[in-house]
């Protein structure tokens, strides 16, 4: 499959259930905690649980506007294409990243003895009973698992956009910059 077709089957099939309660801080590092659930090709009526997270940072480097810098998300090995590429690939299609740096961690991946919805339920319980705010909770194809959590972590973006613009509203006014 190529990626385009990965993206547009991310696209489609990429369920945010529940998004991150906590805004994304727009001068630190931000831990982006998730939990995808996927159908299990291989288990048939089984979940394939991946724990990871995306941290959100600006570039050690000025990165020229919307040239984000992906890592970690495995595109050679899975996708056969390389970070570049995809960059590339978004930029074309008018896919528009902030310009920072995405870096991926995966913590594990397990399998949840039991369907999807019945995984989701489980799951959802459980971020629900830790009173877990930082946690997003996600469902979308395992074979695109890259685009879904760049799905996620985009969605995460946007709602912090508005919090982020007031929140440089107000450092500029206690500076003087504003009245």
């Amino acid at each position: 499959m190529d990626i385009q077709k990965h993206w547009e089957k991310a696209l489609r099939k990429t369920e945010i259930i529940r998004p991150r309660v906590q805004a994304l801080s727009p001068l630190a590092e931000t831990r982006v905690p998730y939990v995808m659930l996927s159908e299990s090709s291989i288990n048939t009526g089984d979940t394939v649980v991946r724990r990871g997270e995306v941290v959100v940072e600006k570039p050690a480097i000025v990165l020229p506007f919307n040239l984000p810098h992906f890592e970690g998300f495995d595109f050679e090995s899975d996708l056969h294409a390389s970070e570049d590429a995809i960059t590339n690939f978004f930029l074309i299609r008018g896919v528009n990243f902030p310009s920072l740096r995405y870096n991926h961690r995966s913590d594990q991946i397990q399998v949840f003895e039991g369907s999807l919805s019945k995984a989701i339920d489980h799951h959802l319980a459980l971020l629900q009973k830790d009173e877990n705010v930082s946690t997003g909770l996600l469902a979308g194809p395992d074979d695109s698992w890259q685009f879904s959590v760049l799905i996620f972590t985009a969605g995460q973006i946007i709602r912090s956009a508005d919090g982020d613009i007031r929140h440089l509203f107000d450092d500029f006014r206690k500076k003087g910059f504003l009245p």
